[in-house]
């Protein structure tokens, strides 16, 4: 018998069985509390009870006559009224309900702080892209038609919001928010049935490739500009060396990240940083004896805190820019600034080790605002300025021109915004440029050994394989060779394609994606939890600016697709991807999986060229051709690689 569904009776009901559950746990006693450290659990936390499932622990508030018990049938059908359901028996009391306030006009009924962008014709509410496509994913709810809102409404929503400034960006105040996990369940049973209508897709975004050269480049480099950081100078390439040898020596976390009841984490956490300090001290006083007579003279290390803010600096910089450096030393690092953040060690410590002005790492976008030459990122003369110049396959005249065709850009462009050089103007800013011009150059050349393989990946498997046709089968069965799924050809060639794809648009943005992971990290106001997550003790920290831009990327992958295989859900924050620093750490790792790949399937053309070689000889003999063998690797990847035998 089915029985109506009453969201507020269900809701009550979920919080009477969650209090009553929660009464049974015992609170530690206050003399127990104290003596815990604050970074380590209490008690575990209780699963949520499953509605119609009574429990089978006895409970510790004998139920007296007036306790009536009502069957889960009875309350949804509308048979026990809300004062029925209030009655809780001696003891207990139920928290008043919060008021439950309309969502402010113009924003999503779901997030209700967002702007809302399309209304849905049956629900008659308003939604911003994500929450709809989360609330419409499944079930009756999937042949809801949906409008895309006025643009006036819409502008008349976003002029009310109070508008504030996060580097560079004129975002909503408030936002980004915190977004906890959504199971955006978009299997290939999800799609729209006939005669729905999809969401409309959000704003167009930057194109995901460089402009040609001699083409307008629009604002493709002003908003990529904002998250690309400063290639290192001489100078500073000295005090990153500096600040690696002191972090190897260092033994940070290994009596950080402990469980302690001996003396106060704030205190240890002080300890470890005044020491870090004092090896730096020493190495810059032995490399410079003059400089380190300087600023060490007084060993004061308040009165030097500009100085061990910038050397902190270049090393998040230079970890950006070089995901394969600092593997170990910049793990120590963050956690190290995440517990300088803390007031308490701020207080003790008597300075911050971040410039509270300028938090983020320097960008291009930071050095040309203050140069007042922005106008630099949207001259079309940038693209010849800041290409990659690459050898392969080209003649020796070739490469020669193309250099000298960039080194004139770059010295137009520093001349042209630059100017001479007077009293009271920098007189190195043509040479800031110039850096500024290199260091756009270097992100090119990180997406082309990140992200480019992801590309050919993707042009290999649609070029070699159908995705209905399995010849070649891509199939896996569960428990064969490893595999811990069972997919059909088709079913894995979408999981393959989805999974190449959404790995290309997060290596796309993953310089904002390390932006806004640190800001994550080293938030003053979000703490960490340490836990065993089952790979021993890890910080456990929200992710809110992260999660909130994965869930971007992630709608613009599935858009990009038009179908899902399993579930999409984004861990962050949780046991499975503890914190942001994971999460980077996670995703920088793909080039070492892809790009030997691709340079493999690139040189057994080139190999076999000569049909009198021996080396073709033997493919033809083992392989049958090189196409065969160039379909037999990739046969193998796409099974093996995605099997979930990683998981």
């Amino acid at each position: 018998m089915s029985h109506p569904y009453h969201p507020y009776k269900l809701k009550r009901l979920l919080s009477i069985i969650s209090l009553r559950k929660t009464t049974e746990v015992p609170s530690p006693t206050q003399s127990q509390s104290d003596n815990l450290p604050v970074d380590v659990e209490m008690a575990s936390e209780e699963k949520p009870a499953v509605a119609g499932v009574e429990s089978t622990q006895p409970s510790s508030a004998p139920q007296t006559q007036e306790t009536k018990s009502h069957t889960l049938a009875d309350i949804l059908s509308g048979n026990v009224d809300d004062e029925q359901l209030g009655n809780n028996g001696p003891g207990e009391e139920m928290d008043e309900d919060e008021p439950e306030t309309e969502a402010k006009e113009g924003y999503c009924v779901e997030c209700e702080d967002q702007p809302a962008e399309v209304t849905c014709g049956t629900c008659s509410d308003v939604y911003c892209q994500v929450c709809f496509q989360a609330q419409h994913r499944k079930g009756n709810r999937r042949s809801h038609r949906t409008k895309p809102l006025t643009a006036k409404r819409t502008a008349a929503t976003r002029s009310k919001q109070p508008l504030t400034t996060i580097n560079g960006h004129h975002v909503v105040a408030g936002s980004p928010r915190p977004v906890e996990e959504e199971f955006l369940d978009l299997g290939p049973d999800s799609a729209p049935r006939s005669g729905a209508t999809t969401p409309a897709p959000p704003a167009p975004l930057p194109s995901a490739y460089q402009p040609a050269l001699g083409a307008s480049v629009g604002d493709w480099f002003f908003e990529r500009a904002k998250y690309i950081p400063m290639r290192l100078t001489p100078e500073e390439r000295k005090y990153l060396r500096l600040l690696e040898g002191a972090l190897t020596v260092s033994e940070y976390t290994n009596k950080i990240d402990i469980i302690s009841f001996s003396s106060s984490k704030p205190r240890r956490v002080v300890a470890q940083i005044r020491e870090l300090c004092s090896i730096i001290s020493g190495l810059l006083l032995a490399a410079d004896y003059n400089l380190g007579q300087q600023l060490f003279s007084e060993r004061n290390f308040e009165a030097n805190a500009t100085f061990y803010q910038e050397i902190f600096e270049i090393g998040r910089r230079h970890k950006i820019q070089n995901p394969d450096r600092m593997r170990d030393s910049y793990g120590k690092l963050i956690y190290l600034l995440m517990d300088a953040q803390t007031p308490e060690v701020q207080d003790m410590l008597g300075f911050s080790l971040i410039d509270p002005e300028a938090p983020t790492v320097r960008t291009v976008y930071h050095v040309l605002e203050e140069l007042e030459c922005l106008d630099v990122l949207k001259d079309d003369l940038i693209s010849a300025a800041t290409m990659e110049i690459i050898a392969e396959g080209k003649e020796r005249r070739q490469v020669q021109k193309e250099i000298k065709m960039k080194e004139r850009a770059v010295e137009t462009l520093a001349s042209k915004y630059g100017g001479r050089s007077t009293r009271g103007e920098r007189s190195n800013k043509p040479e800031l440029i110039r850096q500024c011009l290199y260091s756009i150059g270097d992100n090119h050349a990180f997406l082309r050994v990140n992200r480019d393989p992801c590309d050919k990946m993707i042009q290999y498997l649609k070029k070699y394989f159908h995705p209905t046709e399995p010849k070649p089968s891509l199939a896996i069965r569960s428990g064969k060779d490893g595999a811990r799924l069972s997919h059909g050809h088709e079913k894995q060639y979408a999981y393959v394609l989805q999974s190449l794809t959404l790995w290309r648009e997060i290596l796309h943005d993953m310089f904002k994606l390390w932006s806004l992971a640190e800001q994550d990290l080293l938030s003053p106001t979000t703490t960490y939890r340490l836990r065993d997550t089952g790979q021993g003790l890890q910080r456990v920290q929200p992710c809110p600016r992260t999660s909130r831009i994965m869930h971007s990327i992630l709608n613009k992958a599935q858009q990009n697709i038009g179908s899902w295989v399993g579930s999409s859900v984004i861990h962050l924050g949780d046991t499975a991807v503890p914190n942001a620093l994971m999460f980077i750490d996670k995703y920088s790792q793909i080039y070492r999986i892809l790009l030997p790949i691709t340079n493999v399937l690139r040189q057994i053309p080139e190999l076999t060229a000569n049909p009198k070689s021996a080396i073709r000889s033997y493919i033809d003999q083992e392989f049958g051709g090189t196409e065969t063998l160039i379909i037999e690797i990739l046969t193998d990847f796409f099974r093996h690689a995605f099997d979930g035998s990683g998981a």
